[in-house]
């Protein structure tokens, strides 16, 4: 009886330092709390519906006492934010950064007192929190041996995950309930260049759920500095996840030195599938730009040498060398092996085509010396970065590319040897800045040197914001591919104006996407900055390109079309060849027409693995642009058009599925036609099995 009654005593003093905190709109409740042993704890509610139950909070350390438990508050602080800002480029020309905020002070006694603080931040779409180590005699430098940090989620929600690794995100999207993910492991893991898988029950964020009640959920994390990424590893029987960070080459899961703190965890939420998409809580928790000057960074509608090497018509590389050491091979006494792309000719053909259709650049991959004998191995020196091969005339194409008024777009591929990529920088970024390049792609494929690294570790993390800094001096804009996935990061560092971290349209030269791919994405990859997912391929059938290639594009030729609206970037490319768009100059109108910066966008409809229909207008301009996509499923969208003004007439041209169109049976079956619209106008629009329909509006 006696236990019973201080038991009942301490949890009465951990009531005390409840706290609650509420959205600006009062929809989403959080509550935070101290356990009976001191344990940091929160919930968070969404209309009174859990969609967070009682999880804890803390930082395992190795080289100093734990910080999971033995806190007391000391205290609590409240804070209200609102304001607006303009991004350098975006899906609006505004976004609205309101919150209500508290931050709680936590001391450890057992500690002499050692503190650190907790933040949060509530949004009308959900929360953002994190960890922050103030500079103190008690905590100065400290190892992570894990963040513990909790979501014990209300249900066996639906979801739409990856495999958890510490490598890449390269993987098709496995939707299943989360008590289904350990049984479907083993299938959702497909081979890759480099992967580390870490768990049975592991996964990537950003993480999509649906609850059985209708709630939208998404787990995810802002601002990634000088941090490992976050994943998440689920006790399949209490559904709840805690957070599981990329180690070092040592298992080490991070080094942190007082003052600092972590990346925001965030936790959005809706009723309404639209909002998560719509949601910008990922970006307002970034730090505004670190640029004074950013009139130098602008969208880019591009094409590219490319395609035709990922389908096998053409190579990266200039011969069959299987034995190449950098810098001691003479290759204009070599033998061409006269399939390799990035040649002064055929260059200039692309050039031609990206301007005449009103191109603004073209992306040219295997350019410089070294493609012959790097993939797979581990090889400390493959590229140099400044040295073209034979057959690539750097300077001629500067003159004649400028002389068009194109750009070329750079590309790096590190084959993962990032000691080599930083003894070069500054060398290969002065030599873009010599030659007219503004842009760069690169690339980390393969297992990172120093070896042991990984991806997305700590170490990584701050090698790629290392580079884009660096491209910042020389004015160079940055497209990082095999990096890890955006935290929103674009709003400090608005020159990164794309990514990859994730299974782009080149898988579908590898045996291909599923139907249902580009009706997920937005709500995962999507969420923390723009993809690089290159859409626009007309001639699905790889086979046409490469013989040896049975592989196929998973999508109608029509739905090509509307990834330019929902599927956002301010870096589009064009991906398929000169030639196949010539033969459907029609349908390749849209392409040319839609923008790739915009002043607003609308979500129509949409839910998660199976449609989404948006709309968007155009940066300055009265053009509006609509994309509806589908799964495997043929369905009809409800189109309105309510984001229209008010009382005026526009003619929209509708690129739509033909009669017959089938993503597998005859993709390129389409029709095009012109129709009168008003605000007022409703449209249902077929779709076929694997297609969707693209609408300009001017």
């Amino acid at each position: 009886m006696k236990k019973l009654f201080w038991a009942f005593l301490l949890l009465a003093g951990a009531a005390l330092h409840a706290q609650q905190v509420t959205s600006p709109d009062k929809n989403v409740v959080l509550t935070f709390k101290l356990s009976a042993n001191g344990e940091p704890t929160y919930e968070l509610t969404y209309k009174k519906k859990p969609v967070i139950k009682t999880s804890k909070l803390g930082i395992d350390t190795k080289d100093v006492a734990p910080m999971l438990s033995g806190f007391t508050v000391d205290k609590t602080e409240n804070a209200t934010f609102d304001e607006t800002w303009a991004p350098v480029w975006g899906e609006e020309k505004s976004i609205r950064n309101n919150y209500n905020e508290l931050l709680v002070t936590l001391s450890q006694k057992a500690q002499k007192g050692r503190y650190i603080r907790i933040r949060f931040r509530v949004f009308n779409d959900g929360l953002g929190f994190r960890y922050e180590f103030p500079e103190q005699p008690e905590l100065n430098y400290f190892v992570i041996k894990e963040e513990k940090t909790q979501f014990a989620l209300a249900g066996d929600h639906k979801a739409f995950w990856l495999p958890g690794d510490y490598d890449t995100q390269e993987y098709s999207t496995t939707t299943s309930n989360l008590s289904e993910i350990r049984a479907k492991m083993t299938t959702a893991v497909t081979p890759n260049a480099s992967q580390e898988t870490f768990s049975p029950t592991g996964v990537q964020t950003p993480l999509m759920m649906k609850s059985k009640d209708g709630l939208y959920i998404n787990i995810h994390e802002a601002a990634l500095i000088d941090y490992s990424a976050m994943s998440l590893n689920l006790d399949d029987k209490n559904m709840v996840f805690e957070s599981w960070l990329t180690p070092d080459a040592q298992g080490n899961k991070g080094y942190l030195q007082a003052s600092a703190q972590t990346p925001w965890r965030t936790v959005l939420v809706s009723d309404k599938a639209g909002d998560i998409l719509m949601s910008r809580t990922i970006y307002n928790l970034n730090e505004p730009t670190k640029f004074k000057d950013v009139s130098w960074i602008k969208p880019v509608k591009y094409v590219g040498v490319w395609w035709e090497m990922i389908t096998g018509k053409s190579t990266w590389a200039y011969n069959d060398l299987t034995n190449v050491h950098l810098g001691e091979l003479d290759y204009s006494k070599t033998k061409p092996n006269g399939k390799h792309a990035a040649n002064t000719a055929h260059v200039k053909e692309y050039i031609d085509f990206a301007a005449q259709h009103g191109f603004d650049a073209v992306l040219v991959e295997g350019w410089n010396e070294g493609w012959e004998d790097w993939f797979g191995k581990s090889k400390d020196f493959v590229f140099d970065f400044i040295t073209p091969y034979p057959d690539f005339d750097v300077k001629e194409l500067h003159r004649y590319a400028a002389s068009k008024g194109i750009k070329i777009i750079m590309h790096h591929e590190t084959s993962g040897s990032v000691r080599n990529y930083e003894r070069w920088m500054d060398k290969a970024y002065q030599f873009m800045v010599d030659n007219g390049y503004n842009a760069v792609k690169s690339g980390y494929v393969g297992d990172i040197i120093p070896r042991g690294e990984y991806h997305y570790g700590q170490w990584m993390n701050n090698h790629y914001l290392y580079a884009v800094t660096k491209a910042a001096e020389y004015k160079i804009m940055v497209n990082a591919h095999e990096a890890v996935r955006p935290t929103g990061l674009a709003r400090t560092y608005p020159n990164l104006i794309g990514n990859e971290a994730a299974r782009g349209t080149e898988y579908e030269s590898f045996g291909g996407n599923n139907a249902d791919h580009t009706t997920i994405l937005p709500f995962t990859r999507l969420m923390g900055g723009p993809m690089d997912y290159t859409p626009g391929i007309f001639q699905t059938k790889i086979s046409a390109y490469n013989p040896d290639n049975n592989s196929f594009v998973h999508t109608t030729l029509v739905k090509q079309l509307a990834l330019y609206v929902t599927m956002y970037s301010p870096l589009q490319m064009a991906a398929d060849l000169p030639e196949t768009y010539n033969k459907h100059l029609d349908a390749f109108q849209f392409i040319k027409d839609v923008a790739v910066d915009w002043d607003q966008s609308y979500v129509i409809e949409a839910e998660p693995g199976d449609y989404i229909t948006m709309a968007r207008k155009a940066k300055g301009k009265d053009e509006w642009f609509l994309g509806a996509i589908t799964d495997e499923n043929a369905r009809t969208a409800n189109i309105t058009f309510e984001f229209l003004p008010k009382g005026k007439t526009f003619t929209a041209t509708i690129y739509a599925d033909g009669t017959d169109a089938h993503y597998e049976k005859n993709p390129q079956s389409y029709a095009i036609k012109t129709i009168k619209v008003t605000s007022k106008t409703k449209l249902q629009q077929k779709l076929a099995p694997g297609g969707g329909a693209a609408i300009s509006i001017k």
